[in-house]
């Protein structure tokens, strides 16, 4: 074997992960990123004064990991409303949590949403979601989200007006097919924490966790073109020897680099994001098309939640179509039409900034993807694998994911070290 160092190939959320934990174990590691800076999928671009995420991204303040690893304090969070607005009936009804605002607790409970028996159900799932662990709720029986809604006895009003667009923001789906294990997660990790994004935007989750690294590990612009157990192949012709090997990309990049590795099927997103003179909603709400007319499945005023979003005197509106559409011009007459309907005729000034097509935003998670709710991340060839498709697609598994890589190869390399 080889002595040298660690290749993370991948400056992502788990690559950074990764890398860092073997850092503090006294490992020697280099990261090996293609583009011109960390993120992966998590980047925010400045746009004549405004920082937009690449799509609607946002953080879960009580994902178990994200408390582990990340400074919170540091990324200067701002905070959503604990609750959100719903389009429907030609108008927004603002559905609040009761144990956070527990004064509007009776405005909610008469919200003609659903029944008051669909609110009362909402609070028996909050409570079931919250029990256990984290690791127990992951080994629950499961079936697809909208089957367990239904099996819960939610009406279809209620499916349709609140879970659908509220849980499609999160899934990148529109059936909720996806596994009502990660329907349990999302409501647990909502009801124990707030949903927020860092002031200077998404992107400083991993710019955190590269300024973590030791000086000289992280090499950008570096794209990887083969990978083996103890070496990797540049794009440039050059070769990296190692004592192990962590392919830290999207599982679509992954299954290049690892034939063995079958490719996820990935969910996309397009988003829109308009300048305003004006906000057209005020306050930090996350807006849902309780109606399902499309295409927008959620928006937000950005600024309202983030002043530092947009520059003085300007609004920063975000607007979420499931999906990767070519079609953008198309996409944003309809778009516009849609927004029209819920703010009025001030949007037809509103100037677009940027239109982001999204093709590998999260892999999608029916069932039996989830089954078992962590993958193995070491392959039989010796290669380790990490990101979130190898835990449940989110900040919080691919940052999970990093760091069972890096106890892999500590593992590995111990186990090499006493056998030879």
């Amino acid at each position: 074997m080889p002595h040298g160092n660690v290749v993370v190939v991948g400056a992502g959320l788990a690559g950074l992960a990764c890398a860092r934990a073997l850092a503090q174990a006294g490992v020697r590691v280099q990261v090996l990123e293609a583009s011109d800076r960390p993120g992966g999928r998590v980047r925010t671009e400045q746009v004549d004064g405004h920082r937009i995420d690449r799509g609607f991204q946002v953080l879960l303040t009580a994902y178990p990991e994200v408390r582990r690893v990340l400074d919170l304090e540091a990324l200067q969070l701002r905070r959503f409303a604990p609750g959100v607005q719903v389009f429907r009936g030609g108008k927004f009804h603002a559905l609040v949590d009761p144990f956070r605002r527990p004064l509007d607790a009776g405005r909610t409970a008469v919200v003609p949403l659903g029944s008051f028996w669909d609110k009362l159900r909402v609070v028996r799932l909050r409570a079931h979601a919250g029990s256990g662990s984290v690791e127990e709720l992951f080994a629950r029986p499961h079936e697809s989200t909208h089957d367990r809604l239904r099996r819960l006895e939610f009406s279809q009003e209620f499916v349709d007006a609140f879970f659908r667009p509220f849980l499609s923001a999160v899934f990148l789906e529109h059936e909720l097919a996806t596994s009502s294990r990660k329907l349990e997660f999302v409501i647990r990790m909502v009801a124990q924490g707030e949903i927020v994004v860092p002031a200077l935007g998404m992107e400083e989750i991993p710019a955190q966790l590269a300024r973590g690294l030791p000086d000289g590990a992280l090499r950008t612009g570096t794209p990887v073109a083969r990978v083996h157990p103890q070496a990797v192949e540049l794009e440039s012709g050059g070769r990296i020897d190692a004592a192990a090997v962590v392919v830290a990309t999207d599982g679509v990049t992954a299954a290049r680099l690892v034939p063995a590795f079958p490719a996820p099927h990935m969910l996309g997103v397009t988003a829109f994001s308009f300048e305003a003179d004006e906000p057209p909603v005020r306050g930090p709400w996350l807006l849902l098309d309780g109606e399902n007319r499309g295409p927008v499945n959620n928006a937000a005023v950005m600024s309202e939640v983030a002043p530092e979003y947009a520059p003085p005197g300007k609004a920063l509106v975000s607007a979420s179509v499931l999906g990767a559409h070519s079609g953008v011009a198309e996409m944003e007459l309809r778009v516009r039409a849609q927004l029209q309907g819920w703010f009025g005729g001030a949007v037809e000034g509103w100037r677009l900034i940027r239109a982001d097509v999204v093709h590998d935003a999260i892999p999608a998670e029916p069932p039996s993807v989830l089954e078992p709710a962590q993958r193995p991340v070491r392959t039989p060839g010796g290669i380790t694998l990490c990101g979130d498709h190898r835990d449940n697609a989110s900040i919080d598994g691919a940052l999970t994911s990093g760091r069972r890589a890096a106890e892999s190869v500590l593992s590995h390399l111990g186990v090499m070290r006493t056998s030879g």
